[in-house]
């Protein structure tokens, strides 16, 4: 069950997809309430084959899955009135005009076509196309592709988007962008977005749910400020000499400690500041040379999932959103 009752977007229960002999997904179980959720995971590790199995645009090769309350394989045509999509590869349709083709999406969502017209130059108004939306898409920019992936995705107003990749081929300028327009969909809009990327700032930015995937394998699912904090105290403490007992100090005082291989003492001592790790090198009689705040505790929880340490193994938390 989700807080207050909320239904899940996505239940899954042991999804399994194979090509061949290659296993795509692994039993993957999974109940995701509604929200910005971020599918985290190197490239090759399932997530464009975790959204294709979803959308049935891949057959499942066995364990059952619903999006939307729905069941995946019995009610797609329902199933695709509700949800958007843009793959990570151009989607459009060579030779015809960007509002020409959002309003076709529009029309196979569903709307008769003086509805499906208009929808489509609210959302390419929503996304910041102004007159190149009379011009041909292959004549268009990266940017401006990826502006048309987004409005088609939602001119029939799903309540959930899935977005592959899409802030690939962009600069700088053009990923901030598109990252404030994702960010309003559930935000100002409420719409579900399952954002899967391997670019960590982006689901940094933009999401409150993270699934990390890996080998097909799910290896967290949580709230992204649960993960944080089980972050927030870690530090990389740096001393010309008397490492171990150093560690042995810290020890004393409950908190994991481990040498890295840079040389760097890693701590996790559990408060908001260096200020306790200071105090016991006082007590030791020890000057550092560095100390080095956590910066990025998205980065680690996604670097220990993959490599498979013991405090970030797999995490279902069905309350993720809390």
């Amino acid at each position: 069950m989700t807080q207050g009752g909320t239904a899940p977007i996505i239940a899954t229960t042991n999804l399994r997809k194979q090509f061949g002999r290659q296993t795509a997904l692994n039993d993957v179980s999974l109940t995701v309430s509604p929200g910005a959720i971020g599918l985290l995971g190197p490239n090759g590790a399932g997530k464009s084959t975790f959204i294709k199995c979803l959308l049935q645009l891949q057959p499942i090769t066995s364990g059952s899955a619903k999006l939307l309350g729905r069941e995946v394989g019995r009610e797609g045509r329902e199933i695709r009135k509700r949800v958007g999509y843009t793959p990570e590869q151009d989607c459009h349709i060579p030779g015809m005009v960007g509002c020409e083709y959002v309003t076709y999406c529009a029309q196979m969502s569903g709307l008769p076509f003086e509805a499906a017209r208009q929808r489509a130059h609210e959302m390419l108004d929503f996304v910041g196309m102004g007159q190149e939306r009379y011009r041909k898409v292959d004549t268009y920019s990266t940017g401006m592709k990826q502006r048309m992936k987004l409005a088609q995705a939602i001119v029939h107003d799903p309540e959930v988007v899935f977005l592959d990749e899409p802030t690939n081929g962009l600069d700088p300028k053009g990923q901030a962008q598109i990252l404030d327009l994702i960010q309003k969909l559930w935000r100002v809009h409420g719409i579900s977005v399952i954002l899967s990327s391997h670019l960590l700032h982006d689901v940094d930015r933009i999401c409150e749910q993270i699934i990390i995937i890996g080998s097909g394998k799910v290896l967290v699912h949580d709230a992204l400020k649960n993960l944080k904090a089980r972050r927030a105290g870690a530090a990389e403490v740096v001393v010309p000499n008397r490492h171990k007992e150093l560690m042995t100090a810290f020890r004393a005082r409950g908190w994991e400690t481990r040498m890295q291989t840079n040389g760097h003492i890693k701590v996790d001592h559990r408060s908001e500041d260096v200020d306790s790790i200071i105090e016991v090198l006082r007590e030791i009689k020890l000057s550092p040379l560095e100390i080095i705040p956590s910066p990025n505790a998205l980065e680690e929880m996604f670097v220990q999932a993959l490599r498979g340490d013991n405090d970030v193994q797999p995490r279902m938390d069905t309350n993720a959103h809390e």
